[in-house]
């Protein structure tokens, strides 16, 4: 290692070397900003490092001249390959002078504590490397020469993660166009934290106490400000949800662990997390002086950057006045890379999460199409369940109608593909063909104009994708330990794989409609029976069913019973007469004591899952509207004789509001436990339509007409000595209520797969909260 790079001097033929982070700091620490200061370990090091690893049997040897091809749908080899390389780059060892070169450089900040940024760049690509920061995240260390080391090698071996290479390959990137270097910065507490995203759609402050820690780390809910470009104007602002915040154990009363018995300590990184304050919590991380200096940042800054670019700032302790430093520079999540101008904008309402960039495939009748083409975005006005086999085929979604628990938004989340609802007039303005960029996250719509080439040809725009859907089960820091069960919400066969190695106590809700699509061949079950194919659609039924309980044995599987809206299913031919297009027609148990054969037959075919030898399984009886309706389901499962196997229970779907008056006759006539549906019982409470995008703010979980619904339902539940579960949306679109549900005694929560890290994070700080809180008590 020759040298560092240092910010105030890095000149623009050193990009590749220092990377892209580092590069946009630089130019920013040169134009008089405030940034915190900083080096750069150049990429050039890395490549030496790897090339003096010269064991004749490492992996890591090998990676300066190969392209280390791998079957990425293996996950067990892609986990192996990736452990392995971190293996051997972790235990390594460093040149001394080079660490005694950083620990030279560093030393005249007077500093305890580093932090390491991964600053990457990719040579010889026209296409957007697109936001790497869950792939490549920042370590924080103490200036001391093994803990560098350690933090440098930890730095360096994220880029061999399973799901960075899985990241690379699916972007055709090679790992030998990869440069990776490390920002060295010092690190110090501060007051906020935060970040600045600036696009021409408009601009957005997200703020929270303390280091940014809490927010990268998906722990807290910021603060969000919506500022008018033009004028610099709030036009909206959002208290958000700050429970914890962090900042550094040098000695200060603020975070002095005998003075507050709510701090957590990191030795190795120095970093302190810690409850806020109650009344704390209710203020604003920024005032308005504050508030008002950032966006006048924010002007200064386009004239420097562009109309699009993020920013992430601290706010620290200055001897007049607190002072916004810059710590990084980047282009912002949903930015088209060189071309501002070429953009249009279509706003909805973001119903499942991740970015995306395709051509879109728009279909203007409500009417199931026959087939979609592979790797397109779907954008039609509605979703109905019975689309779900034509979904597998598409990377996104986009409807004009829906909101937040429509069936588009569950199956995308299920599905994990991103998905934005409620878009207005997408369907008309949008043509099939034209090339989208989908921002699930921020429920944007980007419409991207082709441009022409050197031979005066159309050609689409290269878009950056911020993210890949990743399987959450490839890779994760390690979890609290919690007490509350964590379940997940699943239909599809095609997820097990990547669904059972979460880190979730069983399956909550296994959707048997969705889930039965799968083998029904466009025919309902009475047509089966109709036809003398009883014997057939029984085996194919309970082979579906033993996917799931034997992949996540000795997990429980929490079975829902068929919950036909027929509505909902235009396509799958069906004898009934009767149904309705209403939420309030033939559905749920009321089919079962009108049609008993299907419901025998649901029940023949858990009963020859348990004959196979599984004992994991459960039932969960959906949209009981009387007493007399469970009695009834009741008596046909022990006729089935599911209730000789002693771990087999039968609970109910609370999510018709009569459950509030009669939980206590339904334990009576037999119920062992209860699965609060939030979807459900907020419309029938609220009286609206979850699919009428347009009644958004009005159709909402944390009403206080719902809130308070659940909160009797778990007491009473209590009081009967029944467990009590949650499986709506509710708990993964809002957060915050986990704190609620967890202080009201809720025994399970269950989620759709992409939001189970996010959850298990939230309930492992309501449980803290709480158990701080009776600690509190006990000293006072």
């Amino acid at each position: 290692m020759e040298k560092v790079y240092w910010l105030d001097q890095i000149k623009l033929q050193d990009r590749a070397k220092i990377g892209d982070k580092a590069f946009y700091l630089s130019r920013i620490v040169q134009r008089g900003y405030s940034v915190v200061p900083g080096f750069v370990v150049s990429a050039e090091v890395l490549r030496e490092f790897l090339e003096s690893i010269n064991n004749s049997e490492s992996l890591a040897a090998d990676l300066p001249d190969s392209s280390l091809y791998l079957d990425v749908a293996n996950w067990r080899q892609l986990q192996l390959v990736a452990g392995r390389l971190r293996q051997e780059i972790i235990a390594a060892n460093l040149p001394q002078t080079w660490v005694s070169a950083i620990m030279a450089a560093a030393k005249e900040w007077q500093t305890k504590y580093l932090i390491l940024r991964p600053s990457l760049s990719v040579s010889h690509t026209h296409q957007g490397v697109g936001n790497t920061s869950g792939l490549l995240e920042s370590v924080f260390c103490a200036y001391d020469e093994d803990a560098i080391a350690t933090a440098l090698k930890r730095t360096w071996s994220q880029l061999f993660r399973a799901k960075s290479l899985l990241y690379w390959q699916r972007m055709g990137i090679d790992l030998q166009q990869i440069n990776l270097a490390v920002l060295v910065q010092p690190i110090q507490n501060a007051i906020a934290s935060g970040s600045l995203n600036v696009n021409p759609s408009g601009w957005t402050i997200e703020a929270t106490w303390g280091l940014g820690i809490a927010m990268t780390r998906g722990e807290v809910l910021p603060d969000m400000y919506y500022i008018q470009q033009e004028t610099g104007m709030v036009l909206e602002k959002h208290l958000g949800n700050k429970l914890l915040s962090y900042g550094l154990d040098d000695g200060a009363e603020t975070f002095n662990q005998s003075i507050l018995p709510s701090v957590v300590t990191d030795e190795n990184t120095g970093l302190v997390a810690q409850l806020v304050a109650e009344d704390k919590q209710q203020k604003y991380a920024l005032t308005e002086p504050d508030l008002q200096r950032l966006i006048a940042l924010a002007n200064q800054l386009v004239s420097e950057l562009g109309k699009s670019f993020t920013v992430k700032w601290t706010l620290v302790d200055a001897e007049s006045i607190p002072q916004f430093q810059i710590t990084e520079v980047s282009n912002p999540p949903s930015a088209i890379p060189n071309v501002p101008n070429n953009v249009q904008l279509i706003k909805g309402l973001g119903a499942a999460t991740g970015k995306v960039s395709a051509t879109a495939y728009v279909i203007n009748t409500p009417e199931k199409p026959e087939n979609i083409p592979q790797g397109v975005i779907l954008v039609a006005p509605a979703i109905a369940p019975d689309w779900l086999s034509l979904l597998h085929q598409v990377v996104a979604i986009i409807t004009t109608q829906g909101g937040l628990t429509s069936h588009a938004a569950i199956l995308a989340r299920e599905l994990g593909i991103p998905a934005v609802v409620s878009a207005k007039d997408a369907t008309a303005l949008i043509q099939t063909g034209e090339q989208l960029l989908v921002d699930g996250d921020r429920g944007e719509v980007y419409r991207l104009r082709e441009s022409k080439n050197s031979n005066g040809e159309n050609q689409p725009v290269n878009a950056a994708v911020s993210a890949f859907p990743l399987s959450p089960a490839l890779e994760r820091t390690p979890l609290p330990m919690i007490a509350t069960q964590l379940l997940v919400n699943l239909s599809q066969p095609s997820l097990i794989e990547r669904s059972q190695s979460l880190p979730v106590d069983g399956v909550g809700l296994l959707r048997s409609e969705l889930m039965l699509l799968n083998i029904l061949e466009g025919q309902h079950p009475n047509n089966w029976l109709l036809d003398g194919r009883r014997a057939d659609l029984l085996e194919l039924w309970s082979q579906q069913i033993m996917q799931f309980v034997r992949a996540f044995a000795p997990r429980p599987v929490f079975y829902r019973s068929l919950d036909w809206r027929f509505h909902e299913f235009p396509s799958l031919s069906h004898t009934s007469t009767t149904a309705s297009h209403s939420i309030l027609g033939d559905r749920g148990t009321f089919t079962y004591v009108n049609n008993p054969p299907v419901f025998e037959l649901e029940l023949a075919a858990l009963a020859a899952v348990q004959k196979a030898g599984y004992s994991n399984l459960r039932l969960l009886l959906p949209f009981v509207r009387s007493v007399a309706e469970f009695s009834f389901c009741r008596h046909k499962v022990e006729q089935a004789g599911l209730t000789q196997t002693s771990q087999f229970q039968v609970w109910i779907m609370a999510e018709v509001p009569s459950v509030l008056f009669l939980l206590p006759d339904y334990v009576k006539a037999g119920v062992e436990g209860i699965s609060i549906g939030t979807n459900d019982l907020t419309q029938l409470l609220l009286g609206v339509d979850r699919e009428q995008g347009q009644l958004t703010k009005v159709y909402d979980e944390r009403h206080p007409a719902v809130m308070g619904a659940i909160a009797q339902l778990i007491q009473m539940a209590t009081k009967a000595g029944i467990p009590c579960s949650i499986c709506g949306q509710a708990p993964a679109m809002y957060p915050e209520i986990i704190d609620q549900l967890v202080e009201w005694g809720i025994t399970s929560i269950s989620v759709e797969p992409e939001a189970v890290e996010r959850t298990h994070k939230a309930i492992a700080r309501a449980e803290q909260r709480l158990l701080l809180a009776a600690a509190r008590q006990k000293l006072h």
